[in-house]
């Protein structure tokens, strides 16, 4: 598995620095965020420019200040989530402050203020939220807040269950995986791959082995951290020109952070089979253990400076699942079938029931075959199939109720720092580290999945002036993704000469089906295949720029992200693969299709980058009126291979298919993604500009950038070739 330098570390520390240099002139979208907005009005209705209004979030003591403009307006970009109190300054009127603010992720909230006349002196205070109507841009209407994701029951204790509370979000887990493997979700209408998910500003995706995009989960199959999650957003269409990748819903979480006072809990959750009813299909009641257990911490390490959160959470589980196989029965594994079956021109439709249904041997049996079925194959527990004759069939029937073991940790932690009231800083780590081995249908087998993915992100928030604001972001995610089916020592130790390739596990055997063991066939195949893995690394550099003048806020920024993609091993035939049509052919060692094989595989090491930049406008054209004009440009450097190893077939200009494979570093013959532009236009109208309704609108342009290849392009000659042998 030479020839890929993955190298984190030394490219981890360079993005560190470029962070530190650009972190001025960079700009892009911190999508973990809330802005807060409003009007400044005495009690006749006069708009007050030049008052002061401090910001206070009331769990850290972090505080903006800004300054009414000309027109009375005032906006203050990119405030982290939470409690708020508001806070007035200016001559000649009183003191005013409003609490009972909750900001919660992408939200606009409106605080309109009316100002009293009085010495600065006197103080009010009004308790009171924003209004529950959204008449401006910003869109929270699929929020799921910290009271759903902490006090809702979650099956699992899975919070992404809980985006099926929106209007348009559909689960279709039941389509991945084999029934439920990875959890996804439909958004609109759209394909679960172009969703997009991010935890504070930063991508957050799923590992497996065969590079699928998934949601982002561990091998519980479950999105884990309940206490770390304080709440997330789910935009589904129509946004901002800040929010581009993919063209499916985009879901924004922010993570739980310390606040002024300590606090935390200790929990356990169990699930226990000796609490269930027997299932309707089981003659007893199968194990099923699960043990969900963990805790959590945050506080002030110095009050109002600096702030700590951690989480842990644990999962076990040991389950049963009832099913029923169809293996070779003991009068085949002697080879000897009904005559029907063995011989049909001596036992036609004709003939008497016992003479069709009697023993013989099969005509020229392969020996040698009966010691796959033996070594492939437990002797069944059950009764004969029946054809639909009543005629024995070769096979018998076998009831399995192995168990499924799987763990996973997950971890967080988050490092919060308010360096000035100019500047503050956190730094967020999430792990999910665990493995699921699930017995097969043919319980001689098992499927082994390791799993582990990993974010890490760095964000900086400066204040330039009271209407200049940027934001920073660095981030790192490492999904790894492996798998193996082999044996799993309850069967016979298998001898060389059943071994297809030298030095790899068994192989794959279908009977009564297609080629692989995927497919639909009379006999439950034996799935063996050697390891695969899918290694994935995102590093990206992002910031956003935000700035206020008159009855304009602008919002600029640019985005890049570099893609490693590492692959190794083949879904199928990487310990080779024989397909036969019945239970004679396979004794006879007949195959009804090529003899499959993905032989030494190599670990090729795909590479992207990926980019873009916007600008947008939102401009009050009337005080119940927004307008929002934004241009989005994305680009991509196409698909390469590290070591020029890209091997495709292409077309020439008959539509005719080459023979031999296209060889380059690049994997693509022409990119047309360098120019990718989306104009998004959105509309915001108070019609009678007291809140109580809004009429809102949007157009936009969005791409999904391709940057999860490696199972289209992986498969190809010379390097991992699949080969098909005859005779």
């Amino acid at each position: 598995m030479g020839g890929v330098s993955l190298r984190p570390f030394e490219r981890f520390v360079a993005a560190i620095a470029v962070l530190i240099v650009l972190q001025p002139c960079l700009a892009f979208a911190q999508t973990a965020t809330g802005t807060i907005v409003g009007v400044v009005k005495d009690t006749s209705g006069a708009l007050i420019p030049g008052v002061s209004i401090a910001v206070k979030h009331t769990d850290t003591g972090q505080t903006r200040t800004a300054i009414s403009s000309d027109s009375g307006s005032y906006n203050v970009p990119l405030l982290p989530v939470g409690a708020y109190e508001l806070t007035t300054t200016m001559p000649g009127f009183k003191q005013q402050v409003r609490t009972g603010i909750n900001l919660v992720i992408g939200q606009q909230a409106v605080i309109d203020l009316t100002l009293e006349v009085g010495a600065a002196a006197e103080q009010i205070t009004v308790s009171e939220e924003a209004p529950l109507v959204n008449t401006t841009l910003s869109s929270t209407s699929g929020l799921i807040t910290e009271q759903q994701v902490k006090d809702l029951p979650l099956n699992g204790r899975s919070f992404d269950q809980l985006l099926v509370l929106n209007a348009g979000v559909t689960n279709n887990s039941s389509n991945m995986g084999g029934g439920g493997g990875f959890p996804a979700f439909s958004v609109a209408g759209h394909r679960q791959e172009t969703n997009r998910f991010m935890i504070n500003g930063v991508d957050w995706i799923g590992g497996n082995a065969t590079h699928q995009f998934i949601t982002p989960s561990g091998a519980s199959s479950q999105l884990l951290g309940v206490e770390a999650v304080r709440e997330y957003n789910v935009l589904e269409h129509t946004y901002g020109a800040e929010y581009g990748k993919r063209a499916g819903g985009q879901v924004s979480i922010v993570t739980s952070s310390g606040t002024n006072q300590w606090h935390g809990d200790v929990f356990e959750y169990l699930r226990n089979s000796a609490l269930d009813a027997r299932n309707f299909f089981e003659d007893a009641k199968g194990p099923f253990k699960r043990n969900q257990f963990g805790g959590m911490l945050g506080g002030p390490l110095k009050k109002d400076k600096v702030f700590v959160f951690g989480n842990y959470e644990g999962f076990r589980q040991r389950r049963s699942l009832t099913s029923r196989a169809i293996y070779p029965d003991p009068q085949s594994r002697q080879g000897l079938l009904p005559c029907y079956l063995a011989t049909p021109s001596a036992c036609p439709v004709s003939a008497p029931f016992a003479a069709r249904a009697a023993l013989v041997p099969v005509p020229n049996l392969k020996p040698g075959m009966l010691q796959f079925a033996d070594a492939f194959w437990p002797r069944p527990n059950g009764s004969e199939v029946p054809s639909p004759d009543g005629l024995p069939t070769g096979t018998a029937y076998n009831a399995n109720d192995a168990v499924t073991k799987t763990y996973e940790n997950f971890v967080m932690t988050r490092f919060d720092f308010v360096v000035s009231s100019k500047d503050t800083f956190f730094a967020n780590y999430t792990i999910s580290d665990g493995e699921r081995d699930t017995p097969q249908a043919d319980t001689y087998y098992t499927q082994f999945v390791p799993l582990r993915s990993q974010t890490f992100s760095l964000t900086e928030t400066h204040v330039l002036s009271p209407t200049v604001v940027n934001s920073a972001i660095l981030g790192w995610v490492r999904p790894y993704g492996g798998q193996v089916t082999t044996v799993n020592g309850l069967g016979p130790s298998l001898p060389k000469s059943l071994i297809f390739l030298e030095g790899g596990g068994p192989g794959s055997i279908v009977i009564g089906g297609g080629a692989t063991t995927v497919a639909p066939s009379s006999v439950t195949p034996a799935p063996g295949n050697n390891p695969l893995l899918g290694i994935n690394e995102f590093y990206s550099l992002a910031d956003d720029l935000r700035f206020t003048k008159g009855k304009h806020s602008f919002s600029t920024g640019v985005w890049v992200q570099r893609v490693h993609e590492n692959s190794y091993g083949a879904a199928q035939f990487s310990a080779g693969g024989a397909s036969y049509l019945t239970m004679a052919t396979f004794l006879q060692d007949i195959p009804s299709n090529p003899f499959n094989l993905n032989r030494n595989p190599v670990m090729l090491g795909y590479r992207m980058t990926q980019g873009a930049w916007y600008f947008q406008d939102e401009m009050k054209l009337r005080s119940n009126l927004t307008l929002r004009l934004g241009l989005r440009h994305e680009m991509t450097n196409g698909w390469n291979e590290v070591g020029g190893r890209c091997a495709n077939y292409t077309f020439d200009k008959n539509l005719v298919i080459s023979t031999e494979p296209r060889i380059d570093k690049s994997c693509l013959t022409e990119n047309h993604a360098k120019l990718l532009l989306q104009p998004r236009v959105g509309l915001a109208w108070d019609p009678t500009g007291r809140g109580t309704w809004a009429v809102r609108a949007g157009f936009g342009i969005h791409n999904d950038l391709q940057d999860n290849l490696a199972n289209r392009t992986y498969a190809n000659p010379p390097y991992n070739a699949r080969e098909q042998l005859l005779g």
